[in-house]
């Protein structure tokens, strides 16, 4: 009887730790494609999002980096791969609404975006 119970024991938490391995929270999304924006790094950033199953502009509204979206921030770091990636994938709406927000950060950013709200 003890040994049924010790083996009963040990499948029961072998099976739920397999049934209940952690995913990735939001707050790591968030600081993980933080810091992609912030290295400038499109290729990883891309790879993260389709891993993740994440879409640019579902993501938009919730991520904040230091206190700005990741448009704003993109823009501020001098990020120009991932902020022409973001523009590129987020709606003319939004980016027209951001347009101000990046007139004080980097040119080929502020280009881009013109370009995609006038198109």
């Amino acid at each position: 009887m003890k040994k049924l119970l010790i083996a009963s024991t040990i499948t029961v938490l072998t099976l739920t730790s397999v049934v209940s391995t952690p995913k990735a929270h939001a707050a790591d999304i968030a600081q993980s494609i933080c810091e992609y924006v912030a290295a400038d790094d499109k290729k990883r950033m891309r790879s993260f999002l389709k891993t993740n199953k994440l879409k640019i502009r579902r993501i938009f509204d919730g991520i904040q980096c230091n206190g700005k979206n990741i448009l704003e921030f993109a823009s501020n770091s001098g990020s120009v791969e991932t902020g022409s990636l973001i523009i590129r994938k987020l709606p003319k709406k939004v980016v027209s609404d951001n347009l101000a927000a990046l007139q004080t950060g980097s040119k080929p950013l502020i280009d881009a975006a013109n370009e995609r709200v006038s198109s």
